[in-house]
């Protein structure tokens, strides 16, 4: 089963979402729109971070999932 992890940093304001083993993070790049994509050592986009994420109040956040099969 695949699985997502997201992650959101109030402290920091980032929200990080990982479609990989956060493990095999190698090597990160920024885009220049305040999102930072995080590669493996293949160069395979396994994540982003968004910058400056700042969740309106009150605080709560809702991860909606749709699956498309061919």
């Amino acid at each position: 089963m695949a699985q997502i992890r997201v992650y959101y940093d109030q402290a920091g304001n980032t929200l990080t979402v990982w479609f990989g083993n956060p493990q095999d993070e190698y090597i990160c790049e920024e885009t220049g729109d305040e999102v930072v994509l995080i590669k493996d050592k293949t160069g395979r986009v396994m994540g982003f971070e968004r910058l400056n994420f700042v969740l309106p109040q009150p605080m709560r956040l809702q991860v909606a999932f749709e699956t498309v099969s061919a």
